[in-house]
C-alpha cells in the first residue's frame, strides 16, 4: 500500500535530500554562474522601483514579523514583475502542489509550492514568518526536494527561497547521472539597496537562461 507523507515532514535534514535523491553539492562557479557572473544592467527607473520597494518592506517590517501573504505583496510579487516572469512568454501557477514517488511507488512525498511556479523551470517558496522569523536556511531541505520534482529533469531548474527579509537561489541538475545543486550566497535587504539591485540582477539572468534552453 502506498503511502502518502508530507514533504515538510519527510525530509527535515539536509542529508536525508542527499541520501534519499542521491543529491550532490557542486560547489563550482561554472555549475552556477546565474548568480554571481554577466549579470544584466538595471536601469534607473528600475533603480528607483527597487528603493521605493526596500523602503516600504522595512516601513512595515519594522513594526514585527511579516506573514508569508504581507512578504509576498511588498516583496516577491513587485520582484518577479520587474524581472518580467509575468510577462509572455512566462507563465504563472499559484501555489502548485507537488508529488514526488519514491520507492517504486511505495511511498509519495507530497507538498506544496508556496507561491508560484513559472515555466516548471523557476520555483518561488515564501517561508511564513509569525511570532519568530525562520531562516532561509531551515527551508533549504524542503526547497531541494521540491525542485527534484521538476518535470522537465533535462534542463536546469532553479529555486528562490525567501523569508522576506533574506534571499537565497538555488540550481538543480538531472540531466547528470548523480542530481547535482549549488547555491547562491544569502542576500540580506537590511544589509544596503544593493542587495535588492543584485537580486533584481539575478532574477533577470535566471530568466535569460531558461528563455535560452527554451530554444529549439
Amino acid at each position: 500500500m502506498t503511502q502518502v507523507k508530507a514533504i515538510t515532514e519527510a525530509i527535515t535534514s539536509l542529508s536525508e535530500v542527499h541520501t534519499r535523491f542521491g543529491l550532490t553539492r557542486i560547489e563550482s562557479e561554472q555549475f552556477f554562474p546565474e548568480w554571481s557572473s554577466e549579470l544584466p544592467q538595471i536601469t534607473e527607473t528600475e533603480t528607483a522601483s527597487l528603493d521605493v520597494l526596500r523602503r516600504r518592506y522595512l516601513y512595515h517590517r519594522g513594526e514585527g514579523n511579516l506573514l508569508e501573504g504581507t512578504v509576498m505583496l511588498l516583496m516577491v510579487s513587485p520582484l518577479l514583475a520587474l524581472s518580467g516572469f509575468y510577462d509572455p512568454p512566462f507563465r504563472m501557477k499559484a501555489e502548485s502542489s507537488v508529488d514526488l514517488v519514491l520507492d517504486d511507488g511505495e511511498e509519495v512525498l507530497r507538498g506544496r509550492i508556496d507561491v508560484l511556479i513559472l515555466q516548471n523551470q523557476l520555483w518561488v517558496m515564501v517561508l511564513e514568518c509569525k511570532k519568530t522569523t525562520l531562516s532561509v536556511w531551515s527551508a533549504l531541505p524542503q526547497a531541494l526536494a521540491y525542485l527534484m520534482a521538476n518535470p522537465q529533469p533535462d534542463k536546469p531548474v532553479f529555486g528562490m527561497v525567501t523569508n522576506g527579509d533574506d534571499v537565497l537561489f538555488i540550481k538543480v541538475k538531472r540531466e547528470v547521472e548523480t542530481p547535482q545543486y549549488d547555491l547562491s550566497r544569502v542576500f540580506a535587504l537590511f544589509t544596503s539597496a544593493k542587495e535588492l539591485y543584485n537580486i533584481l540582477q539575478i532574477l533577470k539572468r535566471i530568466g535569460q537562461t531558461i528563455c535560452d534552453t527554451d530554444l529549439p
